[in-house]
């Protein structure tokens, strides 16, 4: 009767110790495994809009007590959320031994901001300076080696944050977009003026709309379901933001859509205009085949001195780059960054 009651006890220990591992399973919520090699914790902290940002804040699990580490603000792509691609990027540079904190812009993912579902070139710029403001004050971050890296179109954001705040000392683009020059020119600079104005008529005839019903209209997003005629890199977003492969609820790319007049400050509020004044640090990496190949082609044209590199991947396409670790230079951004933090 003792050795039941005692292997009963053992099954129900064992039954308890799976459930729970299954529960602490469940409770990661990103598209990309978990690492064993690092610590996550979740973070809130203010821009000077007053808006309340929410960050993963990745720490090496070796990190020493009393030393102050290196640390790298990431977000995007934009209409991601932290728990994709700049969730990647985060935990894999954590495990390379920085201290890294993925981050939701303002009004999308966990952060705060109303409406939903908005951009703004100004605001999206401070979120990567808030993101440095809450680094350089924890205990284990040295506040003089702190960089940014952004994804597509905060690629674009990263470059005016570098270009504006001074504590960024090293600043990473992957696969970037420049949102305002797509969005006042079309993809290619197709777009002319009176295209841009009739977009622009268009634009603010919904403004009206929306304040007559008290709700914003959406602009349009990626099909529920592709018919083989889209162009190959609306295929290649759906196979990433509509696909067990970087699906995730929160994510306006995955499900959800832009609100139709966000576009309207990016049309008018050029982000580059002084890239050419970043002295600290700059990497931008791109995808050989990426249909966006030209913005961080011509960014890096505008860029000087001798710590700017371009890097060109062979064969990958936009959005290889926000998830295919046989594609992404993890190697060659570690390395950057620890030349110049």
């Amino acid at each position: 009767m003792k050795f039941i009651t005692t292997l009963l006890i053992t099954l129900l220990l064992i039954i308890g110790a799976n459930n729970m591992a299954k529960a602490k399973n469940n409770d990661w919520d990103k598209v990309f495994p978990k690492s064993d090699k690092v610590n996550v914790e979740k973070v809130h902290f203010k821009n000077r809009f007053g808006i309340t940002l929410t960050g993963d804040l990745y720490t090496p699990k070796n990190i020493k007590k009393g030393e102050k580490y290196s640390a790298i603000a990431i977000s995007g792509p934009f209409g991601a959320v932290k728990e994709q691609a700049s969730g990647l990027y985060a935990q894999t540079l954590a495990e390379r031994g920085f201290i890294t904190l993925a981050f939701d812009p303002s009004y999308t993912g966990e952060s705060s901001g109303q409406p939903r579902n908005i951009a703004s070139p100004d605001i999206n710029t401070e979120d990567f300076s808030a993101a440095v403001d809450f680094l350089s004050n924890q205990q284990n971050v040295n506040p003089d080696k702190i960089g940014i890296l952004g994804i597509c179109g905060f690629g674009g954001f990263a470059l005016n944050a570098a270009s504006i705040d001074t504590r960024i000392k090293a600043t990473v683009t992957s696969t970037m977009y420049d949102m305002t020059r797509v969005s006042a020119k079309g993809y290619n600079d197709v777009m002319d003026e009176n295209a841009r104005y009739d977009l622009k008529q268009t634009l603010n005839k919904q403004r009206t709309e929306d304040f007559k019903n008290g709700t914003y209209a959406k602009a349009s997003g990626l099909p529920e379901k592709l018919t083989g005629e889209e162009p190959q890199f609306i295929k290649d977003y759906f196979n990433y933001y509509k696909t067990k492969r970087g699906f995730h609820a929160r994510s306006i790319n995955s499900n959800g859509n832009w609100n139709m007049t966000s576009s309207l400050s990016l049309i008018n509020l050029p982000i580059l205009a002084y890239s050419d004044e970043i002295k600290s640090a700059v990497l931008i990496i791109h995808g050989e085949n990426a249909h966006s190949r030209y913005f961080s082609e011509d960014a890096f044209k505008n860029l000087k001195g001798d710590n700017k590199e371009l890097l060109i991947i062979k064969n990958a396409n936009h959005t290889d780059l926000y998830y295919n670790n046989d594609l992404i230079p993890f190697e060659k951004i570690e390395n950057f960054y620890k030349k110049y933090l």
